[in-house]
């Protein structure tokens, strides 16, 4: 896989603390749906949830995983998710360094498209 042809996406999501963010970190690495998962935070979120304009400390996720994996993924982050509408964005990397792209496919368990 040449790096500029990547299957490989990024997940984003937030979360409320700390360690619900490490929660749903090894949970998707444990279960193969992401390669690794990098935690950030804490960050300053501003949302309007229910008609109010909310500011709020929030971890936000970088999960990475293959295109072939994103539908399971998001699945198992809503049902595990604390929130009632989790944040799931998916962004397709348009390249990387070859050996790092194919490791997130391999990681996953997705097909190489050899």
């Amino acid at each position: 896989m040449s790096a500029d042809a990547t299957t490989t996406r990024v997940v984003l999501t937030t979360t409320d603390s700390a360690d619900e963010a490490e929660r749903l970190a090894r949970l998707l690495v444990d279960a193969r749906l992401a390669a690794c998962v990098q935690v950030a935070g804490p960050v300053r979120s501003v949302f309007r949830w229910e008609g109010a304009v909310s500011v709020e400390p929030e971890w936000q996720l970088w999960v990475k995983t293959d295109a072939g994996r994103v539908d399971d993924l998001t699945a198992r982050l809503v049902a595990e998710h604390t929130y009632d509408v989790p944040e799931v964005l998916v962004l397709p990397v348009v390249g990387g360094h070859g050996p790092y792209v194919r490791w997130v496919t391999e990681e996953v368990g997705a097909p190489t498209g050899g």
